[in-house]
């Protein structure tokens, strides 16, 4: 995979679709690794853009790293962390 991309600081339902087109161009058709450092404010639209990404990226594959206990918390919230991040360890 390429270096990762940055996931910006703020991911939340006024520009969730403005990160998700912006992230997706930035991947292109490669796989891709999204850092979630630097996200501190967000919503449930994050778990939505990340799922959409993975969708995206099909077979070519999407990871995620860099991600806080509380968006793990949120995907498990939603029963989609194993989908995001394998496993607790890999978040």
């Amino acid at each position: 995979m390429a270096d990762p991309i940055r996931v910006p600081e703020r991911v939340v339902f006024a520009n969730a679709t403005q990160v998700l087109d912006t992230l997706s161009g930035a991947a292109g058709t490669g796989a891709a690794r999204f850092d979630l450092a630097a996200c501190s404010a967000f919503d449930s639209s994050l778990i939505a853009v990340l799922l959409e990404l993975k969708r995206r990226a099909g077979t070519a594959g999407c990871a995620v790293s860099g991600a806080s206990p509380n968006v793990v918390k949120l995907a498990r919230l939603y029963g989609v962390d194993q989908v995001l991040f394998g496993s607790r360890s890999d978040a």
